[in-house]
């Protein structure tokens, strides 16, 4: 492998887009960029001014790149997943966060500004990496925000994320939440497991590295984690609380459905993604009467 920058870059993304890499032209910039502590811009300006690499770091990409063709995620390699104004801690043990779930973080945030309390309680169950729940903290700091995660693997990793932005991190099945809990939130929010049992994901990466605990949402539908965090949501909302989970956008019509049909709640809404799917489902719980 070549020492000098543009053509370590081209001969990194050939190897990548030949492993079927989606995006191999960037992940080979962004592995560079974290050898050589530089964001992928800064590697591209350097590419154009003809750096050069030492051997030790020409050789510490080429072992990330080997790995990546192997199609261990990106985020394993660097240790690190954007999402919205962070960077978190991710790997092994943990689910990457995606696009599409910082808009459902969106439609929190605006929730919480048009219709929380002075200082809203947020609950994210099932929080994974802690990006949901960190995102919120940091974004509406007047929020209490709370996370409930089952996985010690996932645990470790959220602990490393919502530390910063004072989130409380509980250790709990989110189907078997403390009863003290009970009408204790203004907002539940969850990115819950919800594929079901035999849609295999064909992307490697995430079959072979995102932990099926995070994945799979038990069932042919794939639903029993979605209804459960309905399930926990009626219990440990204050009534008039609100509650939004993300699932698959053939699952919309579904949830949709079951969030109807239960007389405990009201404004029942779909919520789409940027690219348009239906990608999330809320409803409010009724107020005392």
């Amino acid at each position: 492998m070549t020492n000098e920058l543009a053509g370590l870059i081209r001969q990194s993304a050939h190897q990548l887009a030949r492993a079927q890499v989606t995006s191999p032209q960037v992940d080979a910039e962004l592995l560079i960029g974290h050898v050589l502590g530089l964001s992928r811009g800064q590697v591209q300006a350097a590419a154009l001014t003809g750096r050069t690499l030492s051997e030790e770091s020409a050789a510490a990409v080429q072992t990330l790149v080997d790995e990546r063709a192997r199609r261990v995620p990106l985020q394993h390699l660097t240790g690190r997943a954007p999402f919205r104004t962070l960077e978190l801690h991710v790997g092994p043990g943990v689910f990457i966060p995606r696009p599409e779930t910082e808009q459902v973080v969106q439609v929190v945030l605006d929730r919480l500004a048009q219709h929380g309390p002075p200082r809203p309680s947020v609950l994210d169950l099932g929080t994974g990496s802690g990006a949901i729940a960190a995102a919120v903290a940091a974004e509406f700091p007047a929020a209490e925000v709370h996370a409930v995660e089952l996985s010690a693997e996932a645990a470790a990793w959220a602990e490393l994320n919502l530390g910063p932005h004072g989130v409380t991190l509980h250790r709990y099945d989110m189907r078997e939440l403390p009863e003290e809990w009970q009408a204790s939130f203004d907002v539940v929010v969850s990115n819950p497991p919800y594929i079901p049992a035999e849609a295999v994901p064909t992307e490697v990466e995430v079959r072979e590295h995102d932990p099926h605990l995070a994945l799979y949402g038990g069932g042919a539908d794939g639903l029993q984690l979605p209804r459960a965090v309905i399930n926990a949501a009626g219990r440990v909302l204050k009534p008039g609380g609100w509650f939004i989970i993300e699932h698959a956008e053939a699952q919309a019509a579904a949830l949709r459905q079951i969030c109807a049909a239960d007389p405990g709640l009201d404004e029942v809404t779909t919520h789409q993604d940027l690219t348009g799917r239906a990608r999330a489902t809320s409803a409010r719980l009724r107020s005392a009467a």
